[in-house]
């Protein structure tokens, strides 16, 4: 193994291993079932904003962002502000009332609004599908790291993460991960800033440019290693040496390529000397000025698309599960709110450091636009920047440490989430273990990232995002503020947007999707899932208007009044 694959792995490994420390501590002191399923609802603002930041800044969010950064320019800017402002929602409309419901889960809060047997297992059906959903690329991003910095396979760290992550949850449930998470939020930050600091003060430094009618140039002789088929877009003619396919033809040597399009096989190694033009994968901006310029792609539906995104990030963020649970760990809905200012400030601040390291893997990673595989553009800047020597390495190890932090925070909010309602709902007698549940809530996801291949965090995440905002924001929302929400308005309004949305993540990801704004609806649905689950529990709710709950004003009332009046109280589980 080479050095620096050396230091990558003991870095991770390091991250690991202090996580199995710090979530010992929480070990020691969760004894009940609220210490597991909402750490006794004791956990200042503060703190809890650290947590809700470190499992919220999932892989897509330290790999992903970078990623779409590097490849799609200006436009991909949408996805930050649109991840930041959900929070603005949730502390507008959600966190406060959310707390005082007295709720462990989602489903909980469902009956205790509409006392709805069957939209609680309904509820609890969904929070498991977007649960899976998104533990989905936090596991394959895990792989993601371990080959691309290691010789090691994908798999070995997909199997790590879920054994990591496992053993935490399962040791302390939320009491442990809490202190966790806060650790791991910060030990991103800290990554990404000094990332930042390194190859920006470089950048500017050597006085580069985007600002160039060019494309970006290869800094010096690059092999590229294609691993799915792909067609690239070359602006600038580029000599390049092929040993593979291109346009169905086998090719061994080197050739002119000119302007145009080339279908690349799988399989196939381009190799490029030092300054030569970058071409690009077809549909992304060719040259350094249409990457800074908003809306310069192909599509001819790239307005909608924004818009879609906006409202699945603004209004996904609330339904998410592993999110909405951190609100019940606060002591009151006060410190709910507290918690979400702060959390803001602090998703804000790690947003832009990693826009601005999507922005220099430009220049310093232009070999990942030939690839595709931009995901890793986090991972490769600093040897891209500082080059192959101990500098490089370090900074390396640390932002593999950080993307470490990324996988295994995000996945222990998540499996405490899925465990909190595989407890509560669906094991029963002897099986009413929560250490149980844990398990049963991390096998699926680890099986089928194991056994699929990994999809672009651009893709994916998205579209958990779609389907959280079709489903559990408006039951939230119209819960909150509308009296005149039923059971039956709300479980026909959930089916409507899960079944639209879950049809466009299926097609999505693993069917044929045509092309033009069909296609673009399918790949960001909640544009349209969403409207049309809010127009289903109205229009539903208002023809069953007469099954309205007869406690109705009592349950706003629990949701909405201050604390200090001593009306609500908190739903009191066994001991595990």
């Amino acid at each position: 193994m080479t050095t620096p694959a050396l230091i990558a792995l003991v870095a991770i490994a390091l991250v690991g291993l202090a996580s199995a420390a710090i979530g010992s501590y929480g070990v020691r002191v969760a004894r009940s079932t609220s210490d597991f399923l909402v750490a006794s609802r004791t956990v200042g603002p503060v703190s809890n904003a650290s947590a809700i930041s470190g499992e919220y800044l999932s892989a897509a969010s330290f790999l992903g962002i970078a990623g779409l950064i590097l490849r799609e320019g200006a436009d991909a800017l949408w996805y930050p502000i649109a991840f930041v402002a959900g929070y603005l929602a949730l502390v507008l409309f959600v966190a406060a009332p959310l707390r005082r419901s007295g709720a462990y889960t989602v489903p909980d809060f469902a009956e205790v609004r509409l006392d709805s047997t069957v939209l609680r297992r309904i509820c609890t059906v969904f929070v498991l599908v977007i649960g899976w959903l998104y533990l989905l690329p936090q596991l394959q991003g895990a792989g993601l790291a371990l080959t691309t910095l290691t010789t090691l396979p994908a798999w070995s760290g997909i199997a790590a993460v879920g054994v990591i992550v496992l053993l935490t949850v399962i040791g302390g449930g939320m009491r442990s991960i809490t202190f966790v998470q806060a650790f791991q939020y910060w030990l991103k930050l800290t990554a990404v800033a000094v990332l930042v600091t390194v190859v920006l003060g470089l950048f500017l430094s050597d006085a580069r440019s985007f600002d160039r009618e060019a494309p970006p140039q290869f800094p010096e002789a690059t092999v590229v290693q294609i691993r799915t088929d792909v067609v690239l877009e070359v602006s600038e003619q580029v000599r390049v040496v092929v040993d593979g396919e291109v346009d169905d033809r086998p090719v061994h040597g080197e050739v002119a390529w000119r302007p145009g399009r080339y279908e690349v096989t799988s399989g196939s190694t381009l190799s490029f000397a030092a300054g030569s033009p970058v071409p690009t994968v077809a549909g992304t901006p060719a040259t350094d000025r249409e990457w800074l310029e908003p809306m310069s792609g192909e599509a001819s539906n790239q307005l909608l698309e924004i818009y879609s995104i906006l409202v699945a990030g603004f209004l996904g963020t609330m339904g998410l599960p592993h999110v909405l649970v951190r609100f019940y760990t606060n002591a009151d809905g006060r410190a709910a709110r507290r918690t979400t200012v702060v959390v803001l400030a602090m998703i804000g601040s790690f947003y832009m450091l990693v826009t601005l390291v999507g922005m220099l893997s430009r220049l310093y990673t232009p070999q990942l636009l030939v690839s595709g595989n931009t995901d890793a553009a986090v991972l490769l800047v600093p040897t891209g920047a500082l080059g192959q020597g101990w500098a490089g390495w370090l900074l390396g190890g640390l932002a593999a440490a950080g993307a470490a932090a990324a996988f295994l925070s995000t996945s222990s909010g998540l499996v405490v989430s899925l465990a909190g309602v595989l407890f509560t709902d669906v094991f029963k007698g002897r099986f009413h273990d929560f250490r149980l549940a844990a398990v049963i809530a991390t096998l699926p996801p680890l099986a089928l990232a194991l056994a699929v291949t990994r999809l672009d965090f651009a893709l994916t995440v998205p579209l958990v995002f779609a389907v959280a905002a079709s489903t559990f924001c408006p039951l939230l929302v119209l819960g909150i503020w509308w009296r005149g929400l039923t059971a039956k308005g709300a479980i026909a309004g959930v089916l409507v947007g899960g079944g639209l949305s879950g049809v466009a993540v299926g097609l999505s990801l693993f069917g044929a999707v045509p092309p033009g704004w069909l296609g673009m609806l399918l790949y960001r649905p909640s544009v349209v899932t969403v409207p049309a689950a809010f127009l289903t529990m109205v229009v539903v709710s208002r023809l069953t208007r007469s099954e309205i709950p007869a406690d109705v004003d009592k349950a706003l009332l629990l949701l909405h009044a201050p604390e200090r009046l001593g009306l609500s109280s908190d739903r009191r589980g066994r001991p595990t």
